[in-house]
């Protein structure tokens, strides 16, 4: 901001600031941009430009990113104490080292504070790799998210480890009847691994089958993925999902996603009761910061990682220690739930 001010004056305003691209990487590690509010310099006198709406909010986005910027920067300056008693610490890089790799994964800069202040990481967000509510008999578990999150692959993964591995009674019921074959697909995966799977076209019908299958111990609720043009039109099935609090609701998205658009997911797929939140495309993902930044953010732990399309073999549960220790080398985990042999050939053949 020093040599801004030197080179554009003291009017200079911050544009941009992001992790320089892999193709301007040699320049820097950052890429800074500034502008001038008024060319002319003379600010007192007024402008040569007709000033409409649109350059009004431009001018607004501008000075809030300003204002923005030199928040972060004063934060990261003078951190605040952060208490940490309790918290367990792993090995890590010391601070100067781990605090820039949190900055380049780009992990929320309150939670970097935290870890500058000496919190642990791990003690600043939650993991939760089971199903269903405790205490409830039954467990109902539903997936939500948007089109192509992975919801229908996920779903059928976790049925075939946690209903074949685990011995449980299960079946898949399935709410998505927008997309054209969705239930076709949905009953051949579940029929080559031997589970039972009914179509629900109506929240009323849900409700039928939710009834007729009480005696199953879990119970797998596929939804149609819903844009966010889409979601109004839906609001009978978010009312449904929202009002039975028995349900173990999981957002399902895509860990590759930006941290803007993370948040607006979160917060369009709020109306449904989301519990938890269950990334996939892992594999694919080279922040890991937004992940762990939105679940601290909104108090919802992480379930599950998917980070492939193999059934039942790319999931694992989600764990604090190992989602930390993605922010210091990117590879694959190898602990993943194990299936039976049985399972694992039927899994395969799918």
């Amino acid at each position: 901001m020093e040599l801004a001010r030197k080179e554009l004056g003291d009017d200079a305003l911050l544009v941009n600031a992001r992790p320089a691209p892999p193709e301007a990487r040699y320049l820097g590690d950052y890429e800074v941009v500034f502008g001038l509010g008024d060319a002319s310099g003379k600010q007192d006198e007024p402008s040569a430009v007709a000033h409409s709406p649109a350059t009004d909010r431009l001018a607004e986005e501008i000075s809030n990113l300003k204002r923005e910027f030199e928040r972060i920067i004063q934060s990261v300056s003078s951190p605040e104490v952060v208490s940490t008693a309790g918290a367990h610490h792993i090995d890590l890089p010391r601070l100067d080292l781990s605090h820039a790799r949190f900055l380049e994964q780009e992990l929320d800069v309150e939670l970097v504070n935290a870890v500058a202040a000496g919190a642990s990481l791990e003690a600043l967000f939650n993991t939760d790799p089971t199903l269903g509510i405790p205490g409830d008999r039954r467990r109902v578990v539903v997936l939500v998210g948007p089109p192509g999150a992975g919801k229908t692959t996920t779903l059928v993964k976790l049925a075939a480890i946690y209903g074949l591995q685990g011995q449980a009674s299960c079946q898949i019921l399935s709410a998505d009847v927008h997309r054209i074959a969705a239930a076709d697909q949905l009953r051949s995966l579940a029929s080559l691994l031997g589970l039972g799977c009914d179509i629900a076209e109506t929240p009323a019908a849900l409700a039928q089958l939710l009834d007729q299958h009480q005696s199953k111990d879990l119970i797998f609720i596929d939804t149609p993925g819903l844009s966010f043009s889409e979601i109004e039109d839906a609001h009978d099935l978010v009312r449904f999902i929202y009002s039975r609090t028995h349900f173990d609701t999981h957002l399902v998205l895509p860990a590759n996603l930006h941290r803007r658009a993370l948040t607006r997911s979160i917060e369009l797929y709020a109306g449904f009761g989301i519990k938890k939140l269950l990334f996939t495309r892992v594999d694919e993902a080279v922040h890991f910061g937004p992940l762990v930044s939105e679940s601290a953010r909104w108090s919802l732990p992480i379930s599950f990682l998917a980070n492939g399309q193999q059934i039942p073999d790319d999931i694992e549960p989600a764990d604090r220690a190992s989602m930390v220790q993605r922010f210091f080398d990117n590879e694959p985990r190898a602990a993943r739930p194990a299936l039976p042999q049985a399972a694992r050939a039927k899994g395969t053949a799918a």
